[in-house]
């Protein structure tokens, strides 16, 4: 708003002062030539004035004048003029007969020499075309100024109806020096939002249409066989192990939209995140502690070491490690290790494990929701959404994630900037 208010008042202010100065200067040159003065009628007069009178309307007849200008020595008795004290040897007089002529007079003794009638406004029509002229000029600025931005205008507007078209690839490409730049930036932003936002409710159809139905289908038919466990001479045993299969099934469905939960609480990017002073140290063993039992494999860090400070969600950190430690629980085969360096600008946390390598092909796309790399294997799977709930964290926190892997090592590294 105040690029386009300063842009367009410069314009038009430099315009009127340009063309005004224009227009002046060729009227004043070409036009206005002050041909009908008061001069000469006054030294006429003058002239009769020193003749005696007889002579006078004789000397008038010889004088060469212009034809548009009549002239007239009459005796003062013959004009009626509601003031005649104004009426003097040495200034004209003038008065108006109508809109478009007037009369000049001026006293020579007891006789009055009168001038005209004249046009006032000889060059009223030219006026008006100068006029016409300088509007127009106006215009024609204006016009120059406004095309580019009805223009970008236009180009917006076919944006917006290609969008309402479900072309949620649409992009608004402008000058860089268009006035409505903020507006397409903007837009692209919006359009590049709700894009995403599409292709995750996609992804979330994908992951209830497949991966609820799996466990789902299973206890639907657990459910047929239940009558054959509840039976009488049934085994206790074979009962037993049926009801913990579909407690299984149930905490796969609960672990499932625990995740989906958590990823669209993270979906919206305008959720403020309150960020506070916290230990990376202590939420990073508090985590590990938590998630070692003795079935799991030993994690290797430094329990002694300096407490490290930023700023953010301890709760949205902490679930960011518990996601990378349980992904290195599921595919290492000796080593857990977790580590935390620092720098001048920035605090990073890295969890390595020596499970298998992540194909180059995957790594570009393991942090979308809900892929899952195709050399998953050995029951090792989850559902997509692990890494993925660690990004959109990171993005929070203004922070990235990054992974590194090659063949006896893979390592994901979160990284912070450092608070000043």
């Amino acid at each position: 708003m105040k690029r386009l208010f300063i842009s367009l008042y410069l314009l038009i202010s430099l315009s009127i002062l340009g063309i005004g100065w224009t227009l002046d200067n060729i009227w004043q040159n070409n036009v206005d030539d002050n041909s009908v003065t008061d001069a000469p009628l006054i030294m006429l007069a003058q002239l009769l004035a020193k003749l005696p009178e007889q002579d006078r309307i004789n000397y008038l007849a010889q004088v060469d004048h212009d034809p548009d200008y009549p002239i007239e020595l009459v005796d003062s008795s013959q004009i009626a003029l509601s003031d005649k004290s104004n009426l003097t040897d040495n200034a004209v007089l003038t008065t108006t007969l109508s809109d478009h002529f007037e009369l000049h007079f001026i006293k020579v003794d007891k006789q009055i020499l009168v001038g005209g009638p004249i046009v006032i406004d000889p060059r009223a029509r030219l006026r008006k075309l100068f006029t016409l002229f300088f509007y127009l000029s106006l215009g024609l600025i204006a016009l120059i100024w406004v095309w580019p931005l009805s223009r970008d205008l236009k180009t917006l507007r076919n944006a917006t109806q290609e969008f309402g078209r479900a072309k949620w690839d649409t992009q608004i490409q402008l000058s860089p020096r268009s006035q409505v730049i903020p507006l397409a930036n903007t837009f692209n932003e919006m359009a590049k939002q709700i894009r995403t936002l599409i292709e995750n409710q996609k992804h979330l159809s994908n992951a209830v249409s497949h991966e609820i139905r799996t466990p789902l289908a299973r206890l639907k038919f657990a459910m047929a066989l239940m009558p054959q466990y509840c039976q009488p001479d049934s085994s206790e045993q074979r009962r037993a192990e049926f009801i913990e299969e579909m407690q299984l099934d149930i905490k796969e469905i609960e672990n499932l939209l625990e995740e989906l939960l958590t990823y669209a609480s993270l979906e919206s990017q305008r959720k403020e995140v309150h960020l506070e002073h916290c230990d990376l140290t202590v939420l990073s063993q508090q985590t590990i502690k938590r998630l070692s039992s003795p079935r799991t494999l030993p994690i290797k860090y430094d329990q002694d070491a300096q407490p490290v400070f930023l700023l953010g969600d301890p709760s949205l950190i902490e679930r960011s490690i518990q996601n990378l430690v349980t992904n290195a629980q599921r595919f290492a085969n000796e080593l857990i290790e977790v580590e935390i360096l620092q720098s001048e600008k920035q605090i990073s946390l890295s969890v390595t494990n020596d499970g298998p390598e992540i194909p180059p092909e995957d790594q570009a796309k393991i942090f979308e929701p809900f892929y899952r790399s195709k050399s998953v294997q050995n029951g090792n799977k989850g559902h997509g959404l692990g890494l993925a709930i660690i990004k959109r964290i990171m993005e929070r926190h203004n922070g990235t994630v990054g992974l590194k892997s090659h063949k006896g090592r893979t390592s994901f590294i979160l990284s912070w900037p450092k608070p000043e």
